[in-house]
């Protein structure tokens, strides 16, 4: 069987609607990809844009506003975040793979580490539903947003811009409030909750570390500033300022510096 190339794996992966399917076949392809070295695929080839990813007909995805606020003392409280979590994964297995699927040209270390991402994506779903099911419930069960999936649309015109704006301020969030979750979940007892989120966060820091990594890359070849040009990505689409308070330690080592650190917290302040 001829193997897929990486962009016929991330387009296959991309457009599977079935959360279990979507998982197995990023499974299938990233081994194939990091273990067995599949031809990339042509770079020249016009890019067939995938507008929506193949998501499941659940969960309903609502404005932010509309999502209720649960507290942790009951099961379904907790069931609530740990769904939301594994909402963003879900929706991070499809950023990795548009990341791979949209932006041709790239070196091949640049595809390596974005399937690579998209396969701890998938395990880090495969966690939170696994932990969801042993709460009584399962993915789909509450509502969520689609927050993470309207970003790339507004950065699908750019590797810099994307690289930018998902990983290191969306996904970058998510070094900032784990903590805060993990805290909130083991003093209400949950610490099987807790303990999926704890290793979830240190593999994070990585998955943030690559979009610096590339965005620094990008701003090269352009020839601009990153920090000047971080500034102006943050000043255009977020009004200048990305919600703290901040991680500092685990965004040191996802690759921020830390004059950007200092400019952010200022803004946010």
């Amino acid at each position: 069987m001829q193997q897929a190339s990486f962009f016929d794996a991330a387009r296959e992966c991309l457009e599977a609607s079935s959360p279990a399917d979507k998982r197995a076949l990023t499974h299938r392809h990233a081994n194939n990809v990091l273990n067995r070295s599949p031809v990339p695929g042509d770079a020249d080839v016009l890019v067939a844009v995938i507008d929506e990813p193949g998501r499941p007909a659940y969960p309903r995805l609502v404005d932010p506003r509309q999502l209720p606020r649960r507290g942790l003392g009951s099961p379904e409280g907790r069931a609530a975040l740990v769904h939301a979590v594994a909402h963003i994964e879900f929706n991070a297995i499809n950023l990795a793979w548009d990341a791979v699927h949209r932006f041709r040209g790239m070196p091949d270390g640049y595809y390596r580490d974005w399937i690579r991402i998209a396969d701890d994506e998938a395990r880090h779903f495969g966690m939170l539903v696994e932990r969801l099911a042993e709460l009584g419930f399962a993915y789909g069960d509450f509502d969520a947003h689609d927050g993470l999936w309207d970003m790339a649309r507004r950065t699908s015109h750019s590797c810099l811009e994307r690289m930018a704006l998902v990983p290191r301020v969306l996904e970058a969030r998510g070094l900032d409030v784990t903590p805060g979750m993990i805290a909130r979940l083991r003093n209400a007892g949950d610490a099987a909750s807790a303990a999926v989120l704890e290793q979830i966060l240190e593999e994070e820091v990585a998955h943030v570390a690559a979009g610096s990594h590339w965005f620094t890359w990008c701003c090269a070849q352009a020839g601009v500033d990153p920090a000047a040009t971080f500034a102006r990505l943050v000043d255009t689409h977020l009004a200048g300022k990305v919600r703290g308070p901040f991680n500092v330690a685990a965004r040191l080592r996802a690759g921020f510096s830390i004059g950007e650190l200092a400019a952010i917290e200022a803004a946010a302040a």
